[in-house]
């Protein structure tokens, strides 16, 4: 028994070294909510662990979330040095405002980086945005004079692209964001291990697709290997909130059916511990303390959930 106890307890140490290795990644979310504050709207700066080459995840809010991130010691000043030095490209899941209007509102002072995202939501940034009606046009094509500061990079889904002046290699997966619009899941890659970003996304079950069943069948063969260091994940609305009006976006019961299926797809535990960012709270009345208990009381996969703090560093 006593050599039995022993061999259990190093396949115990051995499940969580994961959590127990060096970070691989750092984070610095400069906007973490999904709506009213428009200082405060997603947007996660990640790079490798121990560079300060970053690549934007989203960009609902630039230089506000910088300066609260200055002011928690979490980056460097000033902000507008960050932002034209330091975040290298930036990675937009779709194009709604509160996922791009920090990276149109400071591209007066930006210096030219690429932007990754797919071909539809990079077509809405240069017809849409970048037209010298809504704004200037910072981008390659379109109305003249084309200013060409942001280079459009398409993504294409299920192939890995390294991204621009960073260590960081990212994949692409399509969302349902409400049919018929799309959203992006980026698989971003440091070494041998990786972190997943989800953009808005409602539920293959209400948006009738296999869009998330595809994104967990990618990563699960990570999780059972211990190279998936994190899962960034909305959860918009309370489980009150009809399914007819999620406009493609997660509630906490429909947040761990989800988890449900990858836990499915990985093995009995893969996911014990692994940290999970929850991510684009709307705080309208009390939603964002009944989505937190909701979710702690949905918990029996065991994951650590993570409430991001706009400008708190995080390591994984």
């Amino acid at each position: 028994m006593r050599g039995s106890g022993w061999l259990l307890a190093l396949v115990i140490l051995l499940w969580h070294l994961p959590t127990l290795a060096q970070p691989a990644f750092t984070v610095v979310p400069l906007g973490v909510q999904g709506g009213l504050s428009e200082g405060n709207l997603s947007a996660y700066l990640v790079a490798a662990a121990g560079s300060t080459d970053y690549v934007c995840l989203d960009a609902g809010s630039l230089y506000t979330g910088v300066e609260k991130a200055i002011a928690r010691r979490a980056l460097p000043g000033p902000a507008t040095e960050t932002i034209r030095s330091r975040i290298k490209g930036y990675l937009i899941s779709h194009a709604h405002l509160d996922h791009v209007a920090g990276l149109l509102l400071n591209a007066p002072d930006d210096a030219p980086k690429p932007i990754y995202a797919l071909p539809g939501c990079l077509a809405t940034l240069q017809n849409d945005y970048f037209n010298w009606r809504a704004w200037p046009n910072f981008g390659p094509r379109g109305a003249a004079p084309a200013l060409g500061k942001y280079q459009l990079q398409p993504l294409a889904i299920g192939q890995e692209l390294p991204l621009a002046n960073t260590a960081l290699h990212a994949t692409a997966y399509a969302l349902s964001h409400g049919r018929p619009f799309q959203s992006a899941a980026f698989l971003v890659r440091s070494g041998r291990h990786y972190l997943l970003y989800l953009g808005d996304t409602g539920a293959d079950a209400v948006e009738q697709t296999q869009n998330l069943r595809t994104v967990w069948q990618a990563v699960a063969s990570l999780l059972q290997a211990g190279q998936l260091r994190g899962i960034f994940m909305e959860t918009s609305y309370p489980n009150q909130q009809p399914d007819k009006q999620l406009f493609g976006h997660l509630t906490p019961r429909l947040f761990w059916q989800e988890l449900a299926v990858l836990a499915q797809l990985a093995g009995p535990g893969a996911l014990r511990g692994l940290p999970v960012v929850v991510t684009h709270l709307k705080p309208t009345a009390d939603h964002e303390a009944t989505i937190r208990r909701e979710l702690a009381a949905g918990n029996t996969l065991g994951v650590r959930l993570i409430f991001p703090v706009q400008g708190e560093k995080l390591a994984f």
